[in-house]
């Protein structure tokens, strides 16, 4: 007997499943706001910043740290654990810093009046423009590294969000899914190595926020640290990422940025406000951002 699987036939109107069997299923729904009342935590420092170590809250705390081994004492933070596995990005305190309940999420304190800043590009913006540091003036090279940021905006949901997500953790495996977001993956890991091969960063021979954002997400990828995927995309075709990648991993600011807010791994690894047990293990960051935070 041949095994016959129906075409799906999309109904006329969507009507949310929440048993659609897929991971994840209990932090995802179809709207937005708070699911209940919790007050975010405050600091003494000039920086509030509510998030996890994924690749998307991995940014910020780079830059931070970045800016603090720079000599800017100003870009003192306070970095709160958001547990998105447990839904605490749902809560009515986080909702008002970030009506669209991802992480990072941050409050500049630094003036009179707090000034609430979401979506990881904008706190790069903010924060390098703040302090004068790692984005260009020269417009011609700030251009560039703005490019590359927004590119990295754009990009990073068909890495994660697609190819990690049907790659990795869909309840089942479907090929023209896989073959459309893994070729789309590997035509992006292909448009840094180009770039790479005639530039020492991204933006030029200046490290920046364009380098810090991608670090993240496409470094992970070229080492094969996400998804599992590094021997099914032949992750180490590409040499000049690889070099970039391990360039950066090499910076003592990066290497404590990573640390911020993680808590999985081992604990000298971990660097956030609550040193004890957790119920995370080592992937999942991972698995939370192809879910989409």
């Amino acid at each position: 007997m041949t095994d016959v699987t129906a075409e799906y036939v999309p109904p006329a109107v969507w009507t949310w499943n929440k048993d659609n069997g897929g991971r994840f299923a209990n932090i995802n729904r179809p709207i937005a706001g708070p699911t209940h009342d919790k007050e975010l935590p405050v600091g003494r420092h000039p920086f509030q910043l509510y998030s996890l170590a994924t690749p998307n809250g991995v940014k910020v705390t780079v830059l931070l740290e970045e800016l603090l081994a720079a000599g800017h004492v100003g870009a003192e933070y306070d970095a709160w654990l958001i547990r998105i596995n447990e839904g605490d990005q749902f809560g009515s305190g986080f909702v008002a810093v970030n009506p669209n309940s991802k992480i990072p999420a941050l409050m500049d304190r630094s003036g009179p009046t707090p000034i609430r800043i979401f979506e990881s590009g904008a706190m790069l913006v903010h924060l390098a423009e703040k302090f004068g540091a790692f984005l260009p003036t020269d417009p011609a090279a700030r251009a560039e590294t703005l490019s590359w940021l927004v590119w990295q905006m754009g990009a990073a949901p068909y890495l994660g969000g697609g190819f990690g997500h049907f790659y990795a953790y869909a309840p089942m495996k479907i090929e023209y899914a896989i073959d459309r977001f893994a070729m789309e993956v590997k035509r992006q890991l292909d448009v840094l190595d180009r770039r790479l091969a005639e530039s020492e960063y991204l933006a030029g021979s200046e490290y920046t926020i364009a380098d810090m954002a991608v670090w993240p997400w496409y470094g992970g990828m070229a080492k094969g640290l996400l998804y599992e995927g590094g021997e099914f995309l032949q992750v180490q075709e590409y040499k000049n990422l690889i070099r970039w990648t391990d360039m950066i991993a090499e910076r003592p600011a990066v290497q404590r940025g990573r640390m911020v807010n993680r808590p999985f791994g081992e604990p000298s690894s971990q660097l956030w406000e609550r040193h004890e047990a957790s119920d995370f293990d080592t992937k999942t960051a991972d698995k939370l951002e192809a879910a989409g935070e």
